[in-house]
């Protein structure tokens, strides 16, 4: 099947991404129907569905996706060998993917294999790494950009959980130097006080967000519904023209 193009923003503002999670491709299609036209790009959690598979979806979206397998490692639903899971985003790529999305810590021979791969194909790849208790300091932080570069993805995700504002604009101070870098990097945070980064991350240089069909489809803490975010974008955008 023919890889799908990637997607541009609009000018100064990264990516709107819906993100799906569910058992049954068919049931998600119906669901998110009505509500594709808000996205930029769709993430396919294929760690979430009995049967993964990103074809169905391709067949119906127009807009690019992005194929993520997550391991109970990382805070994500698979369960198999490491092997099995990095088969199930080969097979998405070879499926149509135009993203795909690689967690920093697995294994490195196993991601890198998986990266060149994505190059060979045209796929833009992203690396991602998520702490689902606090936010690190910030030399931590910078290391891991600094990891993330040092392998060949075309980005990176780096999402922390936010205990206080400073959490927040920690994360958030991450942008600037990730365009230092030339780095396309997606930095936001979970929990109450990292709310706010969700939207801020998309017009301070962040490549992605991320918001779930309804705030009961959720597939991180704090995170927006769809039609929500594309409202907040659109009342920034108007009140900043």
């Amino acid at each position: 099947m023919a890889k799908q193009n990637q997607t541009q923003a609009q000018p100064g503002r990264g990516l709107l991404c819906l993100s799906l999670a569910g058992q049954d491709a068919e049931a998600l299609i119906l669901k998110a129907k009505p509500l594709i036209h808000l996205a930029d790009l769709v993430e396919i959690r294929l760690d979430s569905m009995q049967k993964p598979d990103i074809a169905p979806f391709v067949q119906h979206f127009k807009v690019p996706i992005l194929a993520t397998n997550r391991p109970q490692w990382e805070g994500g639903g698979y369960r198999g060998s490491e092997e099995e899971r990095l088969q199930v985003l080969e097979q998405a790529m070879a499926a149509g993917a135009a993203y795909v999305d690689i967690e920093l810590r697995t294994e490195p021979g196993l991601r890198d294999a998986l990266l060149a791969k994505a190059w060979q194909r045209g796929i833009w790849a992203l690396v991602s790494w998520h702490d689902f208790i606090a936010t690190p300091d910030s030399p931590t932080l910078q290391n891991i950009i600094t990891a993330m570069r040092g392998t060949t993805a075309r980005s990176g995700k780096i999402v922390s959980t936010a205990a206080t504002t400073a959490d927040a604009l920690r994360l958030l101070a991450l942008l600037e130097l990730a365009q230092q870098a030339s780095f396309p990097l997606s930095a936001f945070a979970m929990g109450a006080p990292g709310g706010i980064t969700r939207l801020a991350s998309l017009y301070l240089g962040g490549h992605i967000s991320y918001a779930s069909l309804h705030e009961t489809d959720a597939t991180a803490s704090g995170q927006l519904s769809i039609s929500r975010l594309r409202a907040l974008c659109n009342l920034f955008e108007k009140e900043t023209a």
